[in-house]
């Protein structure tokens, strides 16, 4: 059975839980090094990226997430996991930090604020005809693809899905409507 972690240090972990268990995988929450250790991809949720990079420096568990990152381990990244899967961030915050994975540079809430939030149907037509049903909450977008990255969909001519070998990063929230297909590529992706 695949082993697949959802990065529980802030955000939709219990969301992303539910959709990996419902597909027949072993979902686990990833707070430590060892825990990153026992899991054969990872999801990294929305929430607070510079929260999100914090506590992974305090917690021990950035490096060892940005290694196995390097080495190949299947990533889906929603939201402000997407912006921790940038090479590049444009509006980072003091002393933020990213894990890395993907050749592209994003801007974070490209969308604006909070009260600016909403949902669309976006067609990424590698997973689908059927358009996805998608959250943007203070969302990300990317601005520049590196020639590496394949752009997997856009949102009114912005890029909101890239993808990197097994690294997949989404600008959006695909776990709050109970879209599954994302999720389901990443598994695809583990060897």
């Amino acid at each position: 059975m695949t082993r697949v972690g959802v990065l529980a240090l802030q955000g939709d972990v219990r969301e992303h839980l539910a959709v990996l268990a419902s597909l027949g995988a072993q979902a686990m929450p990833v707070r430590s090094a060892a825990q990153l250790d026992a899991v054969d991809a990872l999801v990294i949720p929305g929430g607070e990226s510079s929260v999100i990079d914090r506590l992974s420096g305090i917690l021990g568990v950035r490096e060892p997430l940005r290694e196995r990152i390097a080495g190949g381990m299947p990533v889906l990244g929603t939201c402000a996991g997407l912006i921790l899967l940038a090479d590049r961030i444009l509006d980072a915050a003091p002393g933020q930090r990213t894990l890395g994975g993907l050749d592209v540079t994003v801007r974070r809430n490209a969308y604006g604020r909070q009260l600016d939030s909403f949902e669309a149907a976006v067609v990424l037509p590698a997973i689908g005809a059927e358009p996805v049903a998608a959250s943007f909450i203070r969302a990300p977008v990317v601005e520049e693809v590196g020639a590496s990255v394949t752009v997997l969909g856009e949102h009114e001519g912005r890029i909101v899905a890239v993808e990197r070998d097994g690294v997949i990063g989404v600008a959006f929230h695909p776990e709050l409507h109970g879209d599954d297909r994302l999720h389901r590529r990443l598994l695809e992706r583990v060897g």
